[in-house]
């Protein structure tokens, strides 16, 4: 069994940057795939960005790739997600997910899910 727990949303102006954390409680997180999703209000969850635990290889939706950056600290069993030059579309509820198997885009191959966290683009 794995726990997420994810930290750092808040609201943020127009153009601003926040950084996302996601604490994995896995003993082998190092082997984990992780990513983070994301679901607006009305809206179904979409992939944000992913990275593979022990390839290091990393996935970005086409909305965010040049402004946002996922890495991993395997020291720490933590995954970042860092976002630049935020849109109002990027507002929404950020979730962590992981599995064990392959890094993939799609909501359901991943296993373990965080409690997700609110990102809120404000003028």
């Amino acid at each position: 069994q794995v726990q997420l727990v994810e930290s750092g949303g808040g609201v943020v102006q127009i153009g601003g940057s926040m950084r996302l954390s996601c604490a994995a409680s896995a003993r082998t997180f190092s082997r984990f795939q992780l990513a983070w999703f994301r679901q607006a209000p009305g809206e179904a969850r979409e992939f944000v960005s992913g990275i593979g635990g022990s390839s290091g290889t990393t996935l970005y939706a086409d909305s965010v790739k040049g402004r946002f950056t996922i890495s991993s600290d395997n020291a720490k069993n933590t995954v970042y997600l860092q976002m630049n030059a935020l849109k109002p579309e990027d507002t929404a509820v950020y979730f962590c997910a992981a599995n064990r198997f392959i890094l993939t885009r799609r909501a359901e191959d991943f296993h373990y899910w965080g409690q997700g966290t609110q990102v809120t683009v404000s003028s």
